[in-house]
């Protein structure tokens, strides 16, 4: 099973000027195997959304509720998602100094799975993956997004989830910075981690070019820290032709 249920979800973000309401009752059910993007204009809540169900911090859900599985998950706290099967890809990943892409990969697996992987399996499932992903070896031995480009932080945050291997996967702009070539490489590093695990995949974009490689069963659109339309993958054709304007004014 690998369903998210999200029901009116209602969120605040911490600002020096004290909490701020961002979202104001999303309702939404991604089920089994199922890939979701939501689409919308800046400030819309999109990112709020994505955080508010990881367990950032700074990101406070004030009423509504969030099921994995059927499993509450509300008042747990980051880590505890991570491990009910929770994943976030950030729109703007941290850059970690001191410790190796190797080394977090490896702690982040052990964490999660309650043991440290063997060795030798995971050292074949790391090589198969940075090859799928076309990461050079050494790419692994440097600090954690120190000094990387867009593209190749983007490239970690998907080999994070195709080693491993959540339930759930939210993923916050991925598209973001990535040129032609490296918007279809990561792409395909989410559609090859999909297909093998079957997992369902909450996708938030600006723009429909990262749908051409990843096929959504669904699309929101999101307006005011609310979901205001819902279609299939046609709608996001129908928004790139007309902008967001008619939708949210509707």
């Amino acid at each position: 099973m690998s369903t998210l249920d999200i029901q009116n979800l209602h969120a605040s973000v911490e600002t020096t000027e004290g909490l701020k309401p961002i979202l104001h009752g999303v309702n939404l059910h991604i089920g089994d195997g199922e890939v979701h993007a939501v689409m919308g204009p800046n400030g819309s809540g999109k990112s709020t959304t994505a955080y508010a169900l990881a367990g950032h911090p700074k990101y406070h859900i004030t009423e509504g509720k969030v099921l994995l599985d059927g499993e509450d998950i509300t008042d747990m706290t980051a880590d505890e998602r991570a491990r009910a099967g929770l994943f976030l890809a950030m729109q703007y990943p941290v850059e970690v100094p001191g410790v190796s892409v190797t080394n977090f990969l490896r702690t982040a697996k052990t964490a999660i799975d309650g043991e440290a992987p063997k060795l030798r399996d995971w050292s074949k499932k790391v090589k198969e993956a940075t090859a799928n992903l076309k990461v050079d070896p050494d790419f692994i031995a440097r600090d954690l997004n120190v000094g990387f480009s867009g593209g190749e932080k983007k490239r970690t945050e998907v080999l994070q989830m195709e080693l491993l291997e959540p339930k759930v996967a939210v993923l916050d702009e991925t598209d973001s910075g990535l040129d032609v070539d490296a918007l279809r490489i990561v792409s395909e590093g989410v559609v090859h981690t999909h297909e093998k695990t079957n997992n369902s995949i909450l996708l938030i974009t600006h723009y429909s070019r990262i749908l051409q490689y990843i096929k959504p069963d669904f699309v929101h659109v999101f307006a005011n820290g609310q979901i205001v339309k819902t279609g299939g993958a046609e709608l996001a054709d129908e928004l790139e032709q007309t902008g967001y304007d008619a939708v949210v004014g509707a």
